[in-house]
């Protein structure tokens, strides 16, 4: 049973529900499935086998505080090692982040949809239930799915620090 974790987070000035556990550092990773931007199904896991991941939870790409992380990650994934891919999960719906991609200019990181199954919010603890949104939070996963970095952003204005997010995707690399 997924569990729900009232009052966790304050979005639009009222506190919100958050379905599912936070991920910890050292777990396995869970497998997710999402909808890539032309709505095929992906298991995120399989797309970017063999590498290491960051994968951002964004609650929409049409929001500043997400319209500058994903920038941000897509200038950052250009300097990255080919080993790293980066993932950026939102609840937009595949149209939605083709559109913003292709006018923000961003073709570094993956954009990745929760919309219809919200099977990653679920498993990461990022889903909001009143408004179905998804949490911000950054995770960084090895090559063999185990959790590196994991930090929640306390509320929806915060971006990560990025600089502790690559330095554990360094890590993760093992050079």
């Amino acid at each position: 049973m997924i569990r729900k974790r009232p009052g966790l987070i304050k979005f639009a000035g009222l506190e919100r529900t958050i379905i599912g556990d936070d991920i910890q550092v050292g777990q396995k990773a869970p497998d997710f499935v999402v909808q890539k931007n032309d709505w095929s199904l992906s298991k995120a896991f399989k797309e970017t086998k063999r590498k290491v991941r960051i994968i951002a939870s964004v609650p929409s790409l049409d929001t500043s505080t997400c319209d500058r992380e994903t920038r941000r990650f897509n200038q950052e994934a250009a300097r990255l090692s080919k080993d790293i891919a980066i993932l950026v999960v939102s609840m937009d719906l595949p149209a939605a982040q083709r559109r913003w991609c292709g006018a923000a200019g961003v073709d570094q990181v993956m954009t990745v949809s929760d919309a219809v199954k919200a099977d990653f919010g679920k498993k990461y603890g990022t889903l909001m239930e009143e408004i179905r949104l998804l949490r911000l939070a950054v995770f960084v996963v090895d090559k063999k799915r185990i959790v590196r970095y994991a930090a929640y952003m306390p509320t929806t204005s915060e971006e990560p620090n990025y600089e502790e997010v690559l330095a554990a995707a360094q890590a993760a690399l093992g050079r």
